[in-house]
C-alpha cells in the first residue's frame, strides 16, 4: 500500500540464514534438485517474501487506528472493498479477498486510510477468516467505541480450491455485528445493500 510505513517482519529479517535453510531442506525432501538453476535463489526469495506477508507481527493492531478526531457525525460510515492477502494457519496456503467495514460513530472518528492499515495488520500473519473479521469489530469497538459495527469479510481459500475439495471460485463470507447493527435490521439491511453496490 504505497503513501504508507511497510512493515517487515524483523523476526524474519534476524532468522534470515536458519529459513533459508530450512526452505532448501524442504525443497530436497519434496524431491527436488536444489541445485537446478531455478531454485539457487528460492530459499531467498521465499525468505523475503515471508518478511512482507507475515509483518502483520510487527504491529499492534489497537495502535493502528492511532489519532481520532473528534466529530459530531453520527451516521453510517462505510469503508468497502478493502483488498486483503493472509496465510491460512491450517495449511499455510493463501486466502484472499475483501473487507467491508461499516460503523456508527459517537463523536469519534479515525482517519479513512486506517481502516485499511487495520485490515492490513490483522491479515499479514497467520490467520483464519473468521478470526479476522472478529479482530477487526474488536479493535474499532475498543478504540472507537461507536454506536455500532458491521464486518464483513469475503474470501477465497486456496486451501479448499487448489487442494482437499478443490472447489475453486467458492467463497467464505464471514460477518460481526455489534452495537446498534445487531438490534437494528433496517441498518444491517443499508450496510449490506451498500456494500453491494
Amino acid at each position: 500500500m504505497a503513501g504508507r510505513k511497510d512493515y517487515v517482519n524483523s523476526a524474519v529479517s534476524r532468522n534470515r540464514e536458519q529459513i533459508e535453510h530450512h526452505v532448501k531442506e524442504i525443497l530436497k525432501l519434496i524431491g527436488e534438485d536444489v541445485e537446478r538453476e531455478g531454485l539457487h535463489e528460492t530459499p531467498a526469495r521465499v525468505t523475503r517474501m515471508y518478511e512482507e506477508i507475515f509483518a502483520g507481527y510487527e504491529v499492534e493492531p489497537r495502535e493502528v487506528l492511532g489519532v481520532t478526531f473528534d466529530e459530531q457525525h453520527e451516521e453510517l460510515v462505510i469503508v468497502k472493498d478493502i483488498i486483503y492477502y493472509s496465510q491460512c494457519e491450517h495449511h499455510m496456503a493463501p486466502f484472499f479477498g475483501k473487507v467491508h467495514i461499516g460503523y456508527l460513530p459517537s463523536g469519534k472518528i479515525a482517519g479513512l486510510s486506517k481502516f485499511a492499515r487495520l485490515v492490513e495488520a490483522i491479515t499479514r500473519r497467520l490467520q483464519v477468516q473468521e478470526r479476522i473479521t472478529t479482530q477487526i469489530a474488536n479493535v474499532m469497538e475498543e478504540e472507537l467505541q461507536p454506536h455500532g459495527i458491521m464486518v464483513v469479510v469475503e474470501g477465497e481459500h486456496l486451501c479448499m480450491c487448489s487442494r482437499g475439495v478443490k472447489k475453486p471460485g467458492s467463497k467464505t463470507v464471514t460477518s460481526a455485528v455489534r452495537g446498534e447493527f445487531r438490534s437494528n435490521p433496517a441498518l444491517r439491511s443499508e450496510f449490506l445493500s451498500l456494500i453491494k453496490e
